[in-house]
């Protein structure tokens, strides 16, 4: 159906420029949209403003413009979100008596960098190294800080003289302010928001119109790496006067079920018109299939209203509708993530003529958050098996891409995941769109701090300010999500500490979020505040962050500084019994991959230092997942703290995949150690851990560690196995190390007392007293030469679809040397380009774009892309001194090739 479109609406997207674009992984689903409005009934226009952007960046404040000179003029851009009229912000009478050279029309931008939106323009680094650095770890040692100015033309047709033009951002990293045409139109501080200016004032029709956008990111203003630039996509938006609004419709779900379900339905619409206008409003509803954009059959419509809505107007249409035998849309892998699509078209009284078309994706479900039996989805008890993520996107920086968050999610879910908790702000709107697709369950989060700092210009700055309009717009773009089944306001905010005072901010919140969005809970995770304080009881749902599984209780924390907190999942179930009880980061268990630390401790979770599982020397940490951060567990620990308390509904591990900043233990590295996946993408060994829990189905068996050790000959050198067998016999070159059987509350094999011999470790496990799966650890050969494997034959030539690339260095016999550190260097030719190299290892300063890059444990990765609007083939080519080179092809092809998660 697109295909066909496409080919019948040739000639306007030449016109529009779209015709570039149209494969574009990001704007697929949005052409989709386009679809409806611009047919010959007339509609709304979504054009993605992705190229011919300028851009330039300075350390420095090259304009000595501040957000609190302008904030009068910025506020207003708020009005929207504030319910009261009374806070509403007045727009100054008066222009900012004030010179923007470079929001100027006549401004010489001719030498700046050419940009392509979404945009991080520090990824390239280079990464500060060293104590006295303008940037530390705690944000990632990369050049997030300063102003950044981003300028483009926007063409005004004719044809738009009588409409309403919005520029839509979906995040803008930090303090946007937005001029057209040298007059500055508003803008929106918090940078992970999604926010809409509307530039009809300040237009000029018939020609090309002058956008600029500066940004600004203070250094001290996160704790984690934030990106800088116009790091999500920005959108021009051409509606008639009349329109559905932003974010304009909301759809609920009651009395669903297999046979029926009610959906209610509200669709706010604004008029901007100086007359009033009779509109008539009709939507229904197709089942949808996301991954290819095309609607089913018709399975419901909504009866159609009338209204006369008087200028300067915006009012709310109610209705309600039944599906009978609705496909439900469902969490995997037991239910099925259907979708479905409602088409709202709005109408002239006076005629059949279509003034707008607004298009709704949306699932048919109902959750209930019980005390007892935890989440339920469609009457169906889902355990959570879920995993804490940050927004970026390793070596490509925050700048989402709709293929690398596709890459991360195929990842996680094969090692058994199925929830994804935000942490700790509103992600990229096309993550939730996949999160949908795929049947995750998402908990969805917006604030890290309050009015209580974590850092000195971090969010508490603006929150008086902004907090209900940030809370309000977050919840109105994301409520259509049948994901979300949970929404939460904080993150272990400082207000846990001051009863009252932090209560009242707690409240506030809440009521905001119930008035907003009243058929979800709300939560707020918590570190600190215990069963006998208030705090919790402003919200709706417990949810812990290592609280349940106890912080520095075991004798092997004992002398860590810091609070110390026995297990509480009791303590909270009987202070709250009819609240539903979950752990929102659990463990944060670290490990470098394939990086192993001798002695093992004996006990299944210990603190990292030099003498426990850590070096702070190489500033690695040991892979046989039992260390932790000193306020963390081990995954073992958690998993016997959930067995034993089956009320938790579930948990989210910090975290998922590591991130840039935050590297916890050695704050000189450039990156986190708590993912259980690494930077790059590779699997660690606490994957197969946790696939061994939440896919007990699946007949894996992983051992650990690797077994080439030449300095080991005979020492004690203890093996683990991951597996969800209950027996396991362990053989070192044949001779048995003994059958284990596991124990209630344990959750691997460990051999402890190995005595490394090279040769050969094997594994064969059983399960009811049946062999279930086998695994054989081999000692290897020195580095003779290297091995490529993408993980796709094929990719869209649109300049923005991604091809991973493994690198391993292997022996004269094609196995993997573990602890391989070759320098590689990656070559790419053909139509496709270099995008960033990795390997995993937090400790690397090299810049992520170096085609240069040493390897970790084995193991590299390179990202390659093809050049826009080029199809045909890609080869890269991978090469280091003594060792064997390797090439992989990739096709750059049209057309859109999704690669859907299996």
């Amino acid at each position: 159906m697109l295909a066909y479109w496409v080919l019948n609406n040739a000639f306007q997207l030449f016109s529009l420029g779209f015709l570039a674009l149209i494969w574009s992984p990001n704007v697929a689903a949005r052409v989709i949209e386009v679809h409806h409005p611009r047919s010959p009934t007339g509609g709304r226009q979504v054009i993605r403003l992705d190229t011919d952007w300028r851009f330039w960046h300075s350390f420095e404040n090259p304009d000595g413009i501040t957000y609190n000179q302008l904030k009068a003029y910025i506020l207003p851009s708020s009005n929207d979100f504030i319910a009261n009229p009374s806070d509403r912000h007045q727009q100054p009478s008066s222009e900012p008596n004030i010179t923007v050279q470079y929001a100027d029309n006549n401004f010489d931008d001719s030498s700046w960098e050419t940009a392509r939106v979404p945009h991080d323009w520090a990824i390239k680094g280079p990464f500060y190294v060293g104590d006295d650095v303008p940037v530390g770890g705690g944000m990632g040692r990369l050049p997030v800080q300063g102003v950044g100015w981003y300028r483009r033309k926007i063409n005004i047709e004719p044809d738009d003289a009588d409409k309403q033009i919005y520029l839509d951002i979906d995040g803008a990293m930090s303090y946007a302010i937005v001029w057209l045409n040298g007059k500055l139109v508003g803008g929106w501080p918090y940078g992970y928001n999604s926010f809409r200016l509307d530039l009809t004032p300040h237009t000029v029709v018939g020609q090309d119109n002058q956008l600029a956008v500066r940004l600004d990111n203070p250094t001290e203003s996160s704790r984690w790496y934030p990106g800088g630039g116009l790091y999500r996509n920005v959108w021009l938006t051409k509606v008639d006067k009349t329109h559905v609004g932003q974010w304009g419709t909301y759809i609920t779900t009651e009395a669903s079920s297999s046979s029926s379900a009610t959906l209610n339905l509200v669709v706010s619409v604004e008029n901007k018109a100086k007359t009033a206008r009779d509109i008539r409003i009709s939507t229904d509803v197709f089942e949808f299939d996301p991954e290819t954009g095309r609607r089913g059959r018709k399975v419901a419509s909504f009866p159609r209203i009338s209204r006369i809505v008087s200028p300067n107007q915006s009012i709310d249409f109610n209705s309600s509708t039944t599906v009978l035998n609705p496909r439900l849309w469902g969490a995997w892998p037991s239910q099925n993530p259907n979708m479905h699509i409602a088409i709202t078209t709005l109408y002239t009284g006076d005629g059949d003529k279509a003034i707008d078309t607004y298009e709704t994706r949306f699932g048919i479900r109902t959750f209930t958050l019980d005390s007892n039996k935890g989440l339920i989805v469609n009457g169906l008890p889902t355990r959570i098996q879920g995993v804490d993520q940050h927004h970026d996107l390793g070596s490509i920086g925050a700048a989402f891409n709709l293929r690398a968050a596709q890459r991360q999610l195929e990842i996680l879910r094969e090692m058994g995941v199925n929830a994804i908790r935000m942490s700790h702000n509103p992600p990229a709107p096309e993550l939730l769109d996949l999160l949908d697709q795929h049947g995750f369950l998402v908990m969805d989060e917006i604030f890290d701090c309050w009015e209580i700092q974590k850092n000195p210009n971090d969010f508490h700055l603006i929150f008086p300010d902004w907090y209900e309009a940030d809370l309000r717009a977050f919840m109105r773009r994301d409520r259509n999500h049948p994901s979300i089944y949970l929404w939460s306001v904080g993150n272990e905010v400082g207000e846990q500490h001051t009863d009252e005072a932090g209560v009242a901010v707690a409240r506030r919140l809440v009521g905001i979020a119930h008035d907003e969005e009243p058929t979800r809970l709300v939560t707020s995770a918590m570190n600190f505040a215990k069963p006998n304080m208030t705090f919790p009881t402003a919200f709706d749902v417990i949810s812990l962050n290592y609280q349940g599984e106890g912080i520095r209780d075991t004798p092997a924390y004992s002398q860590l500084s810091g609070i110390a907190t026995p297990p509480l999942y009791d303590s909270f179930k009987g202070a709250y019994p009819e609240k539903m009880i979950e752990s929102s980061e659990t463990a944060s268990s670290l490990s470098s991959r394939g990086i192993y630390i001798f002695p093992v401790t004996s006990v299944i979770s210990a603190p990292v230092n030099d003498t426990s599982g850590g070096n702070s020397t190489t500033m690695q940490v040991s892979a046989y997942n039992l260390y932790s951060a000193d306020f963390g567990s081990s995954p073992d620990k958690v998993f016997a703290a959930q067995d034993q308390h089956p009320f938790v509904a579930g948990e989210f591990v910090w975290t998922g995949f590591d991130y840039i900043g935050e590297p916890t233990p050695y704050y000189s590295a450039r990156s986190s150690y708590s993912g259980i996946i690494d930077l790059a993408g590779f699997p660690k060994d606490r994957y197969y851990l946790y696939q061994s829990r939440w896919r007990p189905d699946l007949r894996t068996a992983h051992i650990l560690p690797h077994w080439t050790w030449p300095d080991r000959i005979g020492k004690v050198t203890p093996v683990h196995v991951f597996s969800s067998a209950d027996e396991a016999e362990l053989f070192v070159n044949g001779k048995s190390q003994g059958r284990l059987v596991k124990t209630q509350y344990s959750y691997r094999f460990r051999w402890d007392e190995v005595v490394y011999a090279p040769g050969e470790l094997h594994v064969v496990t059983y399960k009811d007293g049946k062999i279930w799966a086998k695994a054989t650890v081999e000692t290897v050969g020195d580095a003779a030469g290297l091995r490529l494997t993408a993980d796709r034959p094929s990719i869209r030539a649109d300049g923005e679809d991604l091809v991973y690339i493994t690198a391993e260095v292997i022996d004269n016999k094609g196995r993997v040397v573990p602890q391989a550190t070759n320098y590689i260097t990656f070559d790419v030719s053909g139509v496709g380009e270099l995008v960033a190299t990795d390997n995993g290892d937090p400790t690397d300063f090299t810049v992520f774009p170096s085609k240069h890059r040493k390897a970790f444990s084995g193991l590299a990765l390179a990202i390659a892309r093809a050049k826009m609007g080029k199809p045909g083939p890609i080869t890269v080519t991978a090469s280091g001194a003594n060792l064997q080179p390797a090439k992989v092809a990739v096709k750059a092809i049209w057309g859109v090739n999704l690669v859907l998660l299996k």
